[in-house]
């Protein structure tokens, strides 16, 4: 069960009210509904739920890209997860890009929904099987070369968190892959996003994979 404020995004209101019913059956607390992108924005800015369940599709002018790029620039600890029947690269980019923190396919099953949820209102960036690698690639391909004098200095351990962290490890998996305990990941998180000056785990995460820290050590 969870209390995570949700508000879905969705032209359609079968499945609007169908997926706003089954999180609140789950123990999501749905605190609003949008069917285009002036309603989302607007609603979101009076509600501030801690994520909004964004369809990129919305059937106007305005698209759910949009939408995701003013609420995600807007309103902090107010996190984007795109549910959307497009898994095309091109969809995925551009709402990541606008500010998505995840992307799901609207063919997950219920359980991963819930879980999606979750993790993105923890923090974590989520995507469907498949779409995460498509992501980091792009942010491989966009990253310019690492200034190693202007990088802020960080610990060994910090350096190992970070890492982690860009490959898409909740902070509990983090704590038992290094066998420290789940507070000291988050005191490690916290105080590498101040070093960075960073605000939260995705852009943590982009920052680890436009450095070249995302993957193994060498040696």
């Amino acid at each position: 069960m969870s209390s995570v404020t949700v508000m879905v995004v969705d032209d359609h209101p079968l499945w609007r009210d169908g997926v706003a019913r089954d999180l609140a059956e789950r123990g999501f607390q749905v605190v609003a509904t949008a069917a285009d992108a002036g309603s989302a924005v607007r609603i979101a800015r009076a509600v501030r739920p801690a994520v909004v369940l964004m369809d990129l599709n919305l059937g106007e002018a305005a698209s759910g890209v949009d939408a995701t790029r003013m609420i995600a620039g807007e309103l902090e600890g107010t996190r984007v997860l795109v549910l959307s029947a497009s898994g095309e690269h091109d969809d995925v980019l551009e709402a990541v890009k606008a500010g998505a923190s995840g992307y799901l396919v609207k063919s997950a099953s219920a359980e991963e929904l819930v879980e999606a949820v979750n993790r993105t209102a923890a923090g974590d960036a989520v995507f469907t099987s498949g779409l995460a690698g498509l992501v980091l690639g792009e942010y491989r391909r966009m990253a310019a070369a690492p200034d190693e004098v202007d990088r802020p200095q960080l610990t060994d351990r910090e350096t190992e968190v970070l890492r982690l962290v860009a490959k898409g490890l909740t902070a509990r998996q983090i704590a038992t892959r290094l066998v420290i305990s789940h507070r000291t990941v988050e005191n490690h998180v916290q105080s590498t996003l101040r070093k960075l000056q960073l605000h939260n785990r995705v852009e943590l995460a982009r920052y680890a994979i436009e450095h070249g820290l995302d993957g193994d050590p060498e040696g």
